[in-house]
């Protein structure tokens, strides 16, 4: 078919001078990093491992869009006088997401020294499942993107069971259905064993699975 020289023009002309649909804003992020207080967590003595694992989490951070928010908790025992430590911070004009990134950075990286100067405890369990259970009150899966980021070693030792001695983690609720990623970093450590470590990483990415997450991240080292 042929199209006069007249009718193109109109054609593009309609098209150059039809409105543009506005960019939608990227959907907003909630991002939860939990900080396990058990003795058995390097994160609560080495410095130098501090400091690395609150650099890589400050990477999950720092290009969070508008009207995210990040959640800092720590846990270990079943007590919340315990575990007091509890940073909320939304990503807004005000709080960039760099800024945020930095600040809760520094927090994970002074872990060991606010437990030399007694402002924190290192605690003697690690109640890893009860924390995921209590959380997941607080965040909506469908109204924004969930990505939870443990700092642990993930050896579950608490009344549900034992995983530094053999047991097995229980089967969950459906506690987090479409929430996008459960993350550990440290899965393993202090354990001295690879064997250990795959069995750990296991039991958590079958629980991820089964509570509802899209993906699970379990890593030893990076």
């Amino acid at each position: 078919m042929r199209v006069s020289f007249g009718a193109a023009l109109a054609m593009a002309l309609a098209f150059a001078l039809s409105p543009v649909k506005a960019q939608e804003a990227p959907r907003p992020q909630t991002v939860i990093i939990g900080l396990d207080m058990s003795k058995s967590n390097p994160l609560v003595e080495d410095q130098a491992y501090a400091a690395r694992v609150a650099q890589r989490a400050a990477g999950e951070i720092e290009h969070l869009p508008l009207r995210s928010r990040v959640m800092l908790r720590t846990f270990g025992s079943y007590d919340t006088g315990a575990n007091a430590l509890k940073i909320d911070e939304v990503i807004s004009a005000r709080s960039k997401p760099q800024a945020v990134a930095e600040g809760m950075s520094a927090i994970i990286a002074a872990i060991p020294r606010l437990i030399d100067e007694g402002k924190l405890q290192a605690q003697g369990y690690t109640n890893v499942v009860s924390f995921l259970e209590n959380m997941s009150q607080l965040v909506d899966c469908q109204a924004s993107e969930v990505h939870v980021i443990l700092l642990t070693d993930g050896f579950e030792d608490s009344e549900y069971t034992k995983l530094a001695s053999g047991g097995s983690l229980p089967t969950p609720d459906r506690l987090y259905p479409g929430c996008a990623e459960l993350t550990m970093l440290g899965v393993g450590q202090g354990g001295g064993s690879p064997t250990s470590t795959r069995r750990v990483r296991e039991q958590w990415a079958h629980w991820a699975e089964a509570a509802g997450f899209e993906k699970f991240t379990g890593l030893y080292d990076w």
